[in-house]
Parts: structure tokens; C-alpha cells; sequence
């Protein structure tokens, strides 16, 4: 074998740089930026000033950054981490799968003892349900349903039967189907989205939308008339087949629909014989003060979705739950091909499943849905007192989760101009202060894990007060 002849080693071994960089001389920012291509990010930006926080470890609701200052993570990482940031039973748990099972498939009927308890588990607390698929995220889990509602309907000889509803502002996953679904443009523009047989009816936001002397009420009902006017003109019942909805749109901003508009879109989704299927991504596992959106709102759907809760977003997992009359329409399809030919590779991944389960388990052992029950009304008494901040037009929100939009003119809700990036400065202000907030446009949104104390509520509002204020002088001195 040749050397080379300054180091005497072989050419490759010369060559091969280490992989474990000398921590002493790591330059984090340089490194992301010359490496990683982040999601949702500005890349342009990335590309020139690197990563906007470099998070090293956590704690309860709180995370630390790599110069440890610490932050009141209150949108609960991206909506998910209800239980917080290091809850030492769920890693006791993944370690103990990781040692006797890390990893096997559930294709061609094979089983494992966390995906069926996990599944048992599930159904326990959604007893509408029939049965449990299990995928990795939620936009897979929406891929999912929008394939299995075409499945259905061709298993019936409904073959013109496949259009989907889904609204403007509702956010249901970012991949081709999913991100079809989701009805926020950024994330249609130029992907060439929304794909055939999706369409979106109009975003339930009253505050933003309803009209002048427009009562709630008279609201929904204009909304359902549209509805109904755009699933007729889609062709009734012989074409469209289902309605896909989050209880509160979350990416879109926070939105709870108006009084009364659920029961009028429902009874309009079964005069038209279709599906209802309810996206609980955000609002499940105790998020609106039950342990479903669809129960605190009266939601009755077909089929039911849900994931980062879940696991605690301690590792990928999303489910898709479905009633028997959807599920024994699935049987005789698959009998006719031999199989029902969808699933992923890492679908009921056991080690994902085994944290699931003892989230579920902590769930009821500590009652975190009565918790969220009992800190609730001081959320909101404190929440309100935003109303009268110069910079705020609206609180809304439900449960334990809330945003405030931020106006140009309280009495007209004229809103800023996008480019000045209200929302935005909001959000870079509270972050200095100790504080990650989520801006969506210029709404403000605050999702924090469910664990969150009355005392704990007081400091994240209080670091916000701060942000607002900072953005207040801010647009002043802009004007």
C-alpha cells in the first residue's frame, strides 16, 4: 500500500478531516451557515447572519441558549411541548425501548407491544374511534387522510367523489397533500400547490372579517352560506367528500371560529354526506381545556388527527384515528387488492410509541387537563389586560392558547403596513427579554406547555408587557 510521503500514512487517512470539532474553536453560526438549509426560514438572511438563537439545553418551560441565558419558551417549542423541556420519564422510557426493542416495522400485519398499547391507549380516550394509524408527523398524517379519503370513496364507487374543503388561514402540514391542505399562501407560492380536488372556503376570523353591526351569529351563518354555495357549485354530494378543519387555527393565527359556526358547517358537511375530519395537531391532549378541541367545541368528526402532544415532541409521532364506518369501508377495499398498500417506514416506531404511552400516562396521573382548567382564568385575567396596550386590536384565543394582533388604529383595525414587520420586531424584542413568542403576520401567538404555574404566567406576561412596549417606541420613532 502507498503513503503519503509528508505524514506517512495512507492517501485517505491524510485526506479525512475529523468529525468532532475541537469544541474550543467551533464557530456554531459559521458552521450553520456553510451546512444546514433550515425549514421556514428566511435563507437569504440565514445565509449572512447564521442562526437567531442557538439552543443548548432545557428545563421545564424554560430553554437556554449556548451562552446560557435562559427564555420562557412560550409557544411550548412549536406548539408540542406540553409536559416541558426535560421530563425524566419519557427519556427513562425511550432508553428502556432503545434497549430491548429500537426499532421494527408494523408492515404486512406485523405488531409490537408499544404501537398496540399505544393504539389501546388512544382509543380509550377518543371512544368515537375505531381504530389507529400510526405515521411521523402531522403532515403525514394529513397525506395520509387526504389519500384514505379518496380510497374510501373509490371503495364505495364514488369515483367523482374526491374534493376536499379546508379553509383560508387553517395550516394542516407542509408536504404535497398536506401542504395542499393548508391554506396559508407563502406556503403555496411556487411549490405549485394546492394540488387537484383541494379548494378553501372562507377563514372564520369575526374580528378581522365580520362585518360592520354583523352579530357572531350572523357571521357563521354568511360563512356557512358560502360553504355550501361553493360545495354546490363543486358538484353536492356526487363530488365533494370531505371537510378538514383545526378546532383554533394555530399557524394561521390563532383563530377561534365564531359562536354557532361549527354546528351550521357540520350540519351542511352531513347534508351533503361528507366527511368531517378534524386536524387536533395543536389542539389535542388537553390544549383548550379538554383532552380534545373537538370536545370543548362540539366537534363530531369521522376522522381525527394528531401528533406533536403526542410524544411531548420528545420524538416524531402522529396518528390518525378513524370511526368504524370509515374503517370497515378500508377492510373491504383492502380485500379486494390484497392489501391497503399505505404506511411508512416508520409508522408505530416502537421507541416513539413507548414515549407516547407514558405521556399518556403522566396525562392522567398528574391531570394536566385539570391543571390547564384551573390556570386558565388567570391566563386570561391577565391576557386582557392587553386590550388596552396602544399596540393591541384583539386577544382571542381559548384554553391555553392565545394571540394578540397588533393594529395601526385600535378604533378602525387598520392593520400595519406587512413590510414594516410589526409582528416580527415583537418577537425579536421579547426574545432579548427572556421571552419566544411566534409571530404570525403581525398576530403575536403564546402556546405555553401545559405545566405552566399561575407564577409562571405573571413572568412570561410580564416579558411580553416589556416587548410590546419596546415595539411600541419603536414604531413611533418609525412614524
Amino acid at each position: 500500500m502507498t503513503t503519503d510521503s509528508a505524514t506517512g500514512a495512507a492517501p485517505s487517512q491524510a485526506r479525512q478531516k475529523p468529525l468532532i470539532r475541537d469544541e474550543k474553536k467551533r464557530d456554531s453560526k459559521t458552521i450553520a451557515r456553510s451546512y444546514h438549509l433550515p425549514p421556514t426560514t428566511n435563507l437569504s438572511t440565514h445565509d449572512i447572519t447564521g442562526p437567531t438563537l442557538h439552543v443548548q439545553k432545557g428545563n421545564g418551560i424554560y430553554i437556554y441558549d449556548d451562552e446560557g441565558k435562559e427564555y420562557i419558551e412560550g409557544m411550548s417549542g412549536l406548539w408540542n411541548v406540553s409536559l416541558g423541556f426535560s421530563e425524566k420519564r419519557l427519556v427513562e422510557a425511550a432508553t428502556k425501548q432503545l434497549n430491548e426493542l429500537p426499532y421494527y416495522h408494523l408492515f404486512s400485519a406485523k405488531a409490537h407491544d408499544p404501537a398496540i398499547d399505544l393504539a389501546e391507549g388512544l382509543i380509550k380516550i377518543a371512544p368515537w374511534a375505531s381504530k389507529v394509524f400510526f405515521a411521523n408527523s402531522g403532515s403525514e398524517a394529513n397525506d395520509t387522510v387526504v389519500k384514505m379519503v379518496w380510497y374510501y370513496n373509490n371503495a364505495l364507487d364514488r369515483p367523482k367523489k374526491k374534493k376536499i374543503f379546508s379553509r383560508i388561514k387553517a395550516y394542516h402540514g407542509i408536504a404535497v397533500g398536506s401542504g395542499s391542505l393548508t391554506g396559508i399562501p407563502k406556503n403555496h407560492a411556487d411549490f405549485d400547490l394546492p394540488i387537484k380536488n383541494i379548494y378553501h372556503t372562507s377563514c372564520p376570523h369575526y374580528y378581522r372579517y365580520g362585518r360592520e353591526g354583523e352579530s357572531e351569529e350572523e357571521y357563521a351563518t354568511r360563512l356557512a352560506e358560502e360553504f355550501e354555495k361553493m360545495v354546490v357549485e363543486q358538484g353536492g354530494a356526487e363530488e365533494c367528500a370531505a371537510f378538514i378543519a383545526e378546532p383554533v387555527l394555530g399557524a394561521g393565527g390563532v383563530i377561534v371560529p365564531p359562536k354557532t359556526y361549527y354546528a351550521k358547517m357540520q350540519a351542511i358537511v352531513k347534508k351533503y354526506d361528507m366527511l368531517w375530519i378534524d386536524d387536533e395537531v395543536i389542539c389535542g391532549f388537553g390544549r383548550l381545556g379538554d383532552m380534545w378541541g373537538a370536545e370543548t367545541l362540539d366537534i363530531k368528526p369521522d376522522i381525527l388527527v394528531s401528533s406533536k402532544a403526542i410524544s411531548n415532541a420528545y420524538l416524531p409521532l402522529s396518528c390518525v384515528m378513524v370511526a368504524d364506518n370509515v374503517y370497515q369501508v378500508l377492510v373491504t377495499q383492502s380485500k379486494k387488492h390484497g392489501v391497503f398498500a399505505h404506511g411508512f417506514t416508520g409508522s408505530g416506531h416502537p421507541v416513539a410509541c413507548a414515549v407516547a404511552l407514558e405521556v399518556l400516562k403522566i396525562y392522567e396521573e398528574r391531570a394536566i387537563v385539570q391543571h390547564v382548567k384551573d390556570v386558565v382564568p388567570h391566563f386570561w385575567e391577565k391576557l386582557k389586560t392587553f386590550e388596552g396596550h396602544p399596540l393591541v386590536g384583539e386577544v382571542r384565543g381559548i384554553g391555553l392558547i392565545a394571540a394578540l394582533e397588533c393594529v395601526k388604529d385600535k378604533a378602525t383595525k387598520e392593520a400595519f403596513d406587512a413590510g414594516l414587520g410589526v409582528g416580527a420586531k415583537v418577537a425579536e424584542f421579547a426574545q432579548t427579554h427572556g421571552l419566544i413568542v411566534r409571530n404570525l403576520g403581525d398576530s403575536i401567538a403564546l402556546c405555553p406547555p401545559l405545566i405552566i404555574t399561575e407564577a409562571q404566567i405573571d413572568e412570561l406576561l410580564s416579558r411580553l408587557s416589556k416587548a410590546l412596549d419596546d415595539t411600541l417606541e419603536w414604531v413611533k420613532a418609525k412614524r
